[in-house]
């Protein structure tokens, strides 16, 4: 396991636009305040939404398409560099009108309302090819 300390910077809350792409809002959020790494966790719901399922056997991410409202029971994830550009990378468990719940990988989603708190660390986090996976991880 490799592991580093982390010292927070600044703390913002953000309520994401309506119509807005959920994701996008919060690398919006992170390129605004110029967090190179951060913390959040987010709530509230979604018009549609598009979760990802990676198969570690394939590794390959297949989607999962919902054409419907859903609500965002909840919503985790980090912010670092990736190329050079903030990701947001972002899991969610939504939920539907029955309490049916859906969980992955959020790929977009657009936002009906949304919450969001984001820790931002001092020193940048950046994400690099790993051979095992086939994912772009931490440093």
């Amino acid at each position: 396991m490799d592991y580093r300390e982390v010292e927070t910077a600044a703390e913002y809350v953000a309520r994401l636009e309506t119509g807005a792409d959920w994701r996008s809002e919060i690398e919006s959020l992170a390129d605004a305040v110029e967090a190179d790494a951060a913390w959040f966790s987010a709530l509230g719901a979604v018009q549609d939404a598009e979760l990802w399922f990676y198969d570690q056997t394939d590794c390959e991410y297949y989607p999962i398409a919902f054409d419907e409202p859903l609500e965002v029971a909840a919503c985790v994830g980090n912010v670092s560099l990736l190329k050079g550009e903030r990701f947001a990378h972002t899991h969610a468990v939504l939920s539907d009108d029955e309490g049916t719940t859906y969980a992955g990988h959020l790929n977009e989603a657009t936002v009906w309302a949304g919450e969001v708190h984001m820790r931002v660390f001092e020193d940048p986090l950046e994400r690099e090819y790993d051979e095992t996976t086939e994912l772009d991880l931490w440093l």
